[in-house]
């Protein structure tokens, strides 16, 4: 990933990526005994002091870079009270349903269940399937939502559809 391609920003898992390696490698840095480097952004500057030593030009160290953009894994949390959260309330759903697995990456870096389950082939014979996401806590309530899925006729016409 360069920087200049994606002018600094990234999404989806690799926001929590950055951050948590950012968090990790600063306190990993912060409790050694002996190291001229205590946190990402003295390793940052190292290399650049240090360039040819530590083949820069060759390697670069665009991820060190975007992960000292983050600020911690906060924004994560607020784009999820804000994001997924609120939606599931204010419409009071019992299960966000969305036609591939596309929401999985939302899901997860919100700590947020979800289960994918085959529904059906596409036009081209390729199995597609239904992803069921819900707030923390629900899994029970996720896991009968999908089993209900699984035991319609709806689901298996799906299967046997041009089979």
């Amino acid at each position: 990933m360069k920087i200049e391609e994606n002018k600094g920003q990234f999404c989806g898992e690799a926001v929590v990526l950055a951050a948590e390696f950012k968090l990790s490698l600063n306190s990993y840095l912060k409790n050694l005994v002996v190291s001229p480097v205590r946190s990402l952004a003295d390793v940052i500057a190292f290399n650049q002091k240090n360039a040819d030593l530590e083949k820069i030009n060759e390697f670069g160290q665009d991820i060190f870079l975007l992960a000292q953009t983050t600020n911690g894994i906060s924004a994560t949390a607020r784009l999820s009270r804000e994001g997924f959260e609120k939606l599931v309330s204010d419409y009071k759903l019992d299960a966000l349903v969305t036609p591939s697995s596309s929401v999985a990456p939302l899901l997860a870096i919100g700590g947020f269940p979800g289960i994918n389950v085959f529904a059906g082939y596409d036009s081209k014979d390729v199995s597609f399937g239904i992803n069921f996401g819900g707030l923390q806590g629900s899994e029970s309530k996720l896991i009968g939502i999908v089993y209900g899925f699984e035991e319609s006729p709806f689901q298996f016409n799906l299967q046997e559809q041009d089979h």
